[in-house]
């Protein structure tokens, strides 16, 4: 199914724009748009800026991801994970660095920090009501799901 067209405008000559790293990629790879290394210590979280601004249309979101190798190898992941972008946002789009791991982490200038999936967006309208519908669950809550089954 193909998205729709994104507008991107480069802030930044330190930019790199996103792009899809295999033809069955559903993320495009971002990169981090800094000068110099930044070191993100253990338990700590840094902005970290892609240089670019994007136009996503109505009706569409971006969603940024981990990264799977940064998050396996190193406990590097968002602390929002997935972040989104909304349709009328407009400012640099900068990705929160988490850092899970017992070491500190450096991020390189050129980097790849994060993955970004460009994906529609339903719009719902929320109607009041006195009682809702019965399903088996009903009121179960965290980790409820199949544990009547077992008891």
């Amino acid at each position: 199914m193909p998205g729709p067209d994104i507008r991107i405008k480069r802030l930044s000559s330190l930019a790199r724009l996103p792009e899809y790293a295999t033809e069955g990629a559903s993320g495009m790879d971002v990169h981090a748009a800094i000068e110099a290394p930044i070191t993100i210590p253990s338990r700590e979280i840094r902005m970290i800026p892609l240089g670019f601004a994007i136009s996503i249309p109505v009706g569409w979101e971006a969603q940024v991801r981990p990264r799977s190798g940064l998050a396996s190898r190193h406990g590097v992941s968002l602390p929002n994970s997935p972040g989104t972008i909304d349709a009328d946002y407009r400012g640099e789009l900068k990705v929160p660095l988490i850092n899970h791991g017992a070491d500190a982490f450096t991020v390189e200038p050129g980097m790849r920090i994060a993955q970004m999936v460009i994906c529609p967006v339903a719009r719902c309208q929320l109607v009041e009501v006195e009682t809702l519908d019965d399903t088996d669950r009903g009121e179960g809550g965290f980790g409820s799901t199949g544990t009547a089954a077992r008891s």
